[in-house]
């Protein structure tokens, strides 16, 4: 389906994701549905929970165990494919690269979208981080309602 769409089918975004319980502590969801050559997000986690196969085109795997859902491999990744989701009651916690500008306040209402780039549903923004070390990346603290933890992916961008 992602060959003819570029949209992963529902099947392929849930065997991204471990078991609900898990993600009542931040953990890093890796995207990659290509199996391209690339490894920043396993070189850059400082927890050794990413990782490559012996061949780099193969897809990373995590360690769910392992990962903190620091968000460092977030800003590593040139595809932007990779978020952290932390379940907290009927509320999901995402952090989403975001390279826009002007960037989101905290506080705001923004939309929500779909991997099809659909609006599903708004968020409110907890946080906007940024740093020099990430240069032109920001992360994102975004809280939804649960019932959109499997499908929402990013923000829409807003100029001015």
């Amino acid at each position: 389906m992602i060959e003819k769409t570029g949209v992963p089918t529902r099947q392929d975004v849930l065997e991204q994701f471990p078991e609900r319980i898990v993600l009542v502590k931040p953990k890093a969801i890796i995207e990659c549905y290509k199996e391209i050559p690339c490894n920043p997000c396993s070189t850059s986690c400082p927890f050794d929970a990413i990782h490559i196969p012996e061949d780099i085109n193969i897809r990373p795997v995590i360690d769910f165990d392992a990962c903190t859902g620091c968000g460092i491999c977030v800003y590593q990744c040139p595809g932007l494919a990779i978020t952290v989701m932390q379940v907290k009651a009927d509320k999901v916690i995402m952090k989403i690269p975001y390279e826009f500008t002007p960037l989101p306040q905290v506080g705001a209402q923004r939309n929500v979208l779909d991997r099809t780039g659909s609006v599903i549903t708004k968020g409110t923004i907890l946080k906007v981080q940024t740093s020099p070390v990430q240069e032109k990346t920001a992360l994102i603290h975004i809280e939804i309602d649960s019932a959109f933890l499997y499908d929402a992916i990013t923000i829409e961008v807003t100029h001015g």
